[in-house]
């Protein structure tokens, strides 16, 4: 592009070449003046209009803020209902989780009036106003607030659940011998080796020698020894002053201190001691008296330690815990 400029006053004349690079130079230059002075003209017209209320300039503006502050306030509002949706859903499981933990407090033992509750509330459902954002955070406050009890109750009741499993791992239900079913109870009987009446104070398990002897629960060792009368003898500690004692062992497999589990082999049937054959002496004691085994084993695991510590000493009881002869 060629531009030529002609001064008549002083009869000269000017030729200037604009290249297609010059050009678009120029012409972001002239874009850019403009608007700067667009801005310039804004700030001058409109805000100064604006703050010293101008009649036209002053409602152009404030009807164009309106529109802002609405759009603003409906784009909250939306958010707002979508909060307030969110939190009376998690109200609403709250409340079902309220319900479960009154079941899981049965389970645990633990009566549901001990624990403090939520005001019950109710009615007809009558539309209101929305919630504002003050009513909104008082409301997610007391649901935190519930929340931080219902976790702590949880907690507890974890706890007591855990005592509870641990317990009834704890009593001796688990047959001593697998397969295998008492020949000779617990009770009065004809001694197979006197021949005169006595009391015998467990179960005998007939098998072969070398047949496994398990822990009828968990508990740790506090006797490994050979006794006169029981022979190769084991017995376990199972708490609550809860003792099993597993008489005339062929091998044993544990030592005093060790811990057993519920179930675990801990020794082999034999004839050692004062037996007419091999089999396994099974005894329960309870505060150091004589007990029915086989009423610990028909329970299956459904007793408890309470039931345990509860246990009567037997009327065959009065017998001492290590009598001199065994079976």
């Amino acid at each position: 592009m060629h531009l030529i400029i002609t001064d008549a006053r002083l009869a000269r004349s000017r030729a200037i070449h604009l290249s297609g690079t010059r050009l678009v130079l120029a012409g972001l230059a002239v874009s850019l003046c403009l608007m700067v002075v667009a801005a310039g003209l804004y700030h001058w017209v409109f805000l100064k209009g604006a703050r010293e209320g101008w009649p036209i300039v002053g409602s152009l503006v404030r009807l164009v803020v309106k529109d802002e502050f609405a759009e603003r306030d409906r784009f909250m509002r939306a958010n707002l209902d979508a909060m307030a949706r969110r939190v009376g859903e998690m109200q609403a499981r709250m409340v079902q989780l309220e319900s479960l933990g009154d079941r899981v407090l049965g389970l645990a033992g633990m009566a549901p009036a001990d624990i403090p509750k939520q005001d019950a509330r109710g009615g007809a459902l009558v539309s209101a106003r929305n919630l504002s954002m003050e009513e909104l955070q008082a409301t997610l406050d007391d649901l935190e607030r519930l929340t931080n009890q219902r976790v702590d109750l949880m907690t507890v009741l974890e706890s007591r659940l855990f005592d509870q499993h641990i317990r009834k791992k704890m009593i001796p239900t688990h047959a001593p011998v697998t397969g295998r079913v008492a020949g000779s109870g617990f009770g009065w009987r004809v001694d197979p080796i006197t021949g005169q009446s006595a009391l015998h104070t467990g179960l005998d398990f007939q098998a072969d020698t070398g047949t496994p002897i398990l822990a009828a629960a968990g508990g740790v060792v506090v006797t490994q020894e050979y006794h006169p009368a029981y022979g190769n003898m084991i017995e376990v500690d199972h708490g609550n002053q809860l003792v099993t004692r597993y008489a005339h062992a062929s091998r044993v497999l544990v030592k005093q201190g060790d811990i057993v589990r519920r179930g675990q082999k801990i020794a082999e049937i034999g004839t050692t001691g004062r037996s007419t054959g091999p089999h396994l002496h099974f005894e329960v004691l309870v505060q150091g008296v004589f007990q029915d085994p086989q009423k610990f084993l028909n329970a299956g695991g459904t007793a408890t330690g309470a039931q345990v510590a509860a246990v009567q000493p037997s009327p065959l009881a009065g017998q001492p815990a290590t009598p001199a002869t065994g079976r």
